[in-house]
């Protein structure tokens, strides 16, 4: 309601309605995942291209346990796979486990991986999440992403990497190719990374759950690129919503 450019009263009906107005609360926002632009069997038939042309998809950070995994991942924010790869090749061979890596020092780890960006605070964190592990964890890294994003430097695409290529869960980690690919090709379109995980996991079949987040970021880091898609080489191009593909 208005405010009243008077100095009058109003009457008490009035009065009453506008504190009814102010009381209100907003609607709260839908819950829903946003709905796919695909049907089903579209979404099912992408998958199943993207098995039939790599059947066992990788992820490209090399590491040699769980703990190195986890490691990688934290350093690769905001940093390429082979750049962090160039960088831990020689880490891990002196540093493989929380205790190792502890025992070497910020200052050492500092060293090796300064070559990648944000190095300084991230050789902060792998001290700090090392120290964590072997304080309340027993030096192992767990299988449970309430506990992985207590870690420093460990936030939820992090933690779903580890848990879907250390323990084999089906998790869905929404990097920036996950979210473009997500977006364009309108199976799971969602305005930040958790509604697009959400969207992901509630429509990806879940005879490819398991290995879906890495078509899908291979799929975003080597055909479906950020400035020009090489839509005339993609293998879902006819089934995808892109509305600005690059085909002749």
């Amino acid at each position: 309601m208005p405010p009243t450019k008077t100095a009058s009263k109003k009457p008490q009906a009035a009065r009453t309605a506008t504190k009814a107005i102010a009381k209100k609360k907003p609607a709260a926002k839908s819950k829903r995942a946003p709905q796919s632009k695909l049907s089903p069997a579209t979404i099912h038939d992408i998958f199943r291209r993207f098995h039939a042309n790599v059947p066992e998809p990788k992820g490209e950070l090399e590491h040699v346990n769980a703990y190195t995994l986890l490691v990688a991942v934290v350093l690769s924010a905001q940093a390429t796979d082979a750049g962090v790869n160039k960088a831990t090749r020689a880490l891990f061979k002196v540093a493989d486990t929380p205790a190792k890596m502890v025992a070497l020092g910020e200052d050492a780890v500092r060293e090796y991986v300064k070559t990648i960006g944000l190095y300084r605070n991230k050789a902060k964190n792998v001290i700090a999440l090392s120290q964590t592990l072997i304080a309340e964890h027993g030096a192992e890294v767990p299988a449970d992403r309430d506990a992985l994003v207590k870690l420093p430097g460990v936030g939820r695409k992090t933690a779903n990497v580890v848990l879907n290529m250390a323990f084999g869960l089906a998790t869905m980690a929404v990097d920036t190719h996950v979210f473009r690919v997500a977006n364009r090709t309108g199976m799971g379109p969602g305005r930040d990374p958790e509604a697009v995980e959400e969207a992901l996991l509630k429509d990806v079949p879940a005879e490819f759950a398991l290995h879906a987040h890495h078509w899908l970021i291979l799929h975003g880091r080597y055909t479906c690129l950020a400035r020009k898609p090489l839509c005339s080489t993609c293998l879902i191009a006819d089934l995808c919503t892109f509305d600005e593909k690059t085909v002749p």
